[in-house]
């Protein structure tokens, strides 16, 4: 069995990657700083889950504190004796697209300074191995679609998706410096239960089944290409195998408009929406479509989760948890 070392270990999809990981038997020692860039009642949530499960063990440090970093990962190398990671699993980042507007400064704090001191891990203490999470917010204006890896990714549209190609960068700088093997995940909208509840998919949940305002920006018609969680957490793991660098897209096979998802959320939850739409928000992309071949090539990955199914799994939790989840922040 492997160790590996997830940081972002509390997040919606670092959770269940480390879930997977220790149901298959690895160790997982997970780092997380249970920041408030969303309401911390979900991160706390699962990782009280993820605290019940034999061989993980968390550590509460801020990835773009260097010198906090260091100290945790000395007591943490201290407790293995001559043992070391087999990978390390980047997955705790500053999300949201909106957000970064308002803060620009936090995103680089953890997405590029972050990793930076990741990749420094792995080059100090010898770990081969090193997974990014990015986004597919890193297209821009005009993909095409479904967007392949080729596609431009140089004109970035907000803060958030331009610290993660300077993330991206800092990668493929290490692997060509010190031969570390690096495979980048440029994630595509991903939903499911437990999920952030800054986005749409949580939101609209709340929303409809508490009988508020399901606010829309703009006019609805934009398409999503949503991804269960489920399935972006199997691609990431198939990911850990030696692939030299790579940058490879995960996503959903399924496209949808926001107003059809208002839609198929009332027939699942049982009630009807309340819209209002608003302004669309400049740093909004209309569309977003992955292109899966490289997957599918390199991993054998390839989408299994509908939208009915996944949708059905999320209003199922959202009603198991309501006792909570209906108080959760979703501004």
């Amino acid at each position: 069995m492997a160790r590996y070392l997830v940081t972002g270990a509390a997040g919606f999809i670092g959770s269940r990657v480390t879930e997977m990981l220790l149901d298959e038997g690895h160790t997982v020692i997970g780092l997380d700083n249970l920041n408030d860039a969303y309401d911390v009642r979900v991160k706390m949530y699962r990782l009280a889950r993820l605290e019940e499960i034999p061989n993980f063990t968390y550590h509460r440090v801020d990835i773009g504190n260097r010198h906090a970093l260091n100290s945790c990962l000395g007591d943490i190398y201290a407790s293995f004796g001559a043992d070391n990671f087999d990978a390390v699993i980047n997955l705790a980042a500053r999300a949201g697209v909106r957000q970064s507007l308002d803060n620009p400064w936090v995103y680089l704090d953890t997405n590029i300074t972050g990793t930076l001191n990741l990749l420094e891990t792995c080059r100090q203490y010898h770990i081969p191995k090193f997974v990014l999470a990015s986004t597919s917010s890193i297209y821009g204006e005009n993909a095409p679609l479904p967007t392949p890896e080729e596609a431009d990714s140089d004109h970035p549209l907000q803060p958030y998706a331009a610290s993660k190609k300077g993330a991206e960068a800092l990668c493929h700088s290490y692997h060509f410096l010190y031969d570390i093997d690096v495979t980048v995940f440029r994630y595509f909208t991903v939903y499911g239960p437990a999920g952030r509840p800054d986005m749409v998919m949580f939101r609209f949940c709340q929303w409809i089944s508490e009988g508020r305002t399901v606010r829309v920006n703009g006019d609805g018609e934009q398409s999503r290409g949503f991804t269960y969680v489920d399935d972006i957490a199997r691609g990431t793991l198939l990911g850990l195998k030696p692939l030299g660098y790579e940058i490879i897209n995960l996503g959903g096979h399924e496209t949808i408009k926001i107003n059809a998802l208002v839609k198929m959320l009332e027939a699942q939850i049982g009630k009807p929406a309340h819209v209002h739409y608003q302004p669309k928000h400049p740093a909004d992309m209309y569309a977003n479509w992955a292109n899966v071949e490289k997957a599918k090539k390199l991993l054998g990955w390839s989408p299994q989760v509908s939208l009915t199914q996944g949708i059905t799994s999320l209003v199922d939790w959202y009603r198991a948890e309501s006792h909570w989840a209906s108080q959760v922040n979703t501004d």
